[in-house]
């Protein structure tokens, strides 16, 4: 392939359907509210000031830290700015992106009411001067545990809508089932919210089921290891179930020694729904364009796949259909 087609394919205008809202935070939007706050965050960033772990556990508590510093609505209001100002610039014109009450208020509501308001006032903005739109889909912590879980449904389901269009779960897979958190995952269902859940990235495909036949989603976050049980990728065809699929997450975690190595060209190839996602950008280093970059060299994909990916993805988006069929419009003018 050459440098001319991977030149267009970089900047094809984009879907990303797995983002994570303080995850996607620049290190050096991290490093100024810090030092606005007189905070001490030096042990989280290497010294070329990226973010600084030794695995994916360390992650999360990294992860953490540099959330502790957004404590305000505005700061969230800011943040999405931030946000939405880099993924712009790779490409992306539809994004939805995983926002915990956890870290947004506590999960206090009437808290999660005001931050919420800040994020959606900063996507309009972005919206309105960028062309980049934004969907908000409520997460629970899963090492939080299942009746915290509770709490983060209630500020979905309070405030499911046009902007928050879905529930989901991140946080470590290790910790708990998935059938710890029907309870919460019923709540969001009764209030009209879509439905997401991680797994199939640190445990194996019986994970992946488990999410499918107990939580009833309609989309896993990661789900590659179905491709370990051919009956579990069968299922995820036959229930229409989509994969947000973050190949350089998976790499850069160890999920897989290498991309050539990463299932998601037989997933594809046999079927199953998927689409490509960055996670947690920085904390990952990569970017839309580098995704896509990196399966053209790799897998040889060409436009026409990359074109039929983002029609995937935007089947499975959790927006309405007037939105649905705008960004369509955009993709397929493209």
């Amino acid at each position: 392939m050459d440098e001319e087609q991977l030149h267009r394919i970089a900047n094809l205008p984009k879907a990303e359907l797995h983002l994570h809202f303080e995850g996607a935070a620049p290190p050096a939007f991290i490093r100024g509210l810090a030092s606005e706050r007189n905070v001490d965050l030096s042990s989280i960033f290497n010294p070329d000031g990226s973010y600084a772990y030794r695995d994916f556990v360390h992650f999360l508590s990294v992860y953490e830290a540099a959330t502790s510093v957004l404590k305000t609505p505005q700061d969230f209001g800011r943040l999405c700015t931030a946000i939405l100002e880099q993924a712009a610039e790779n490409g992306v014109v539809y994004a939805e992106s995983f926002i915990s009450p956890d870290f947004c208020g506590g999960g206090d509501l009437g808290a999660w009411r005001e931050y919420l308001h800040a994020i959606q006032e900063a996507a309009d903005r972005a919206e309105a001067d960028m062309g980049i739109t934004l969907r908000g889909i409520v997460t629970c912590i899963r090492h939080f545990g299942p009746e915290q879980a509770k709490s983060a449904a209630l500020c979905a389901a309070e405030t499911a809508g046009d902007w928050i269009t879905g529930f989901g779960m991140g946080g470590d897979e290790n910790k708990g089932n998935q059938r710890d958190f029907a309870y919460s995952y019923d709540m969001a269902r009764e209030a009209g919210l879509k439905l997401t859940t991680h797994a199939g990235e640190w445990r194996g495909p019986q994970e992946v089921r488990e999410a499918v036949e107990e939580l009833r989603v309609q989309r896993i976050g990661h789900g590659v290891r179905a491709i370990e049980d051919l009956a579990v990728v069968d299922m995820l065809i036959e229930r229409d179930v989509t994969l947000e699929v973050c190949p350089g997450s998976n790499v850069f975690l160890g999920v897989y020694p290498k991309l050539s190595a990463h299932p998601i060209e037989k997933l594809r190839e046999r079927g199953v729904p998927v689409t490509i996602s960055t996670d947690d950008p920085p904390f990952f280093h990569t970017t839309m364009k580098q995704e896509y970059t990196n399966l053209a060299q790799c897998f040889g994909w060409d436009e026409e796949i990359f074109a039929q990916v983002n029609r995937t993805a935007m089947k499975a988006a959790f927006c309405d259909e007037d939105t649905r069929a705008k960004v369509l419009k955009k993709l397929e003018t493209a």
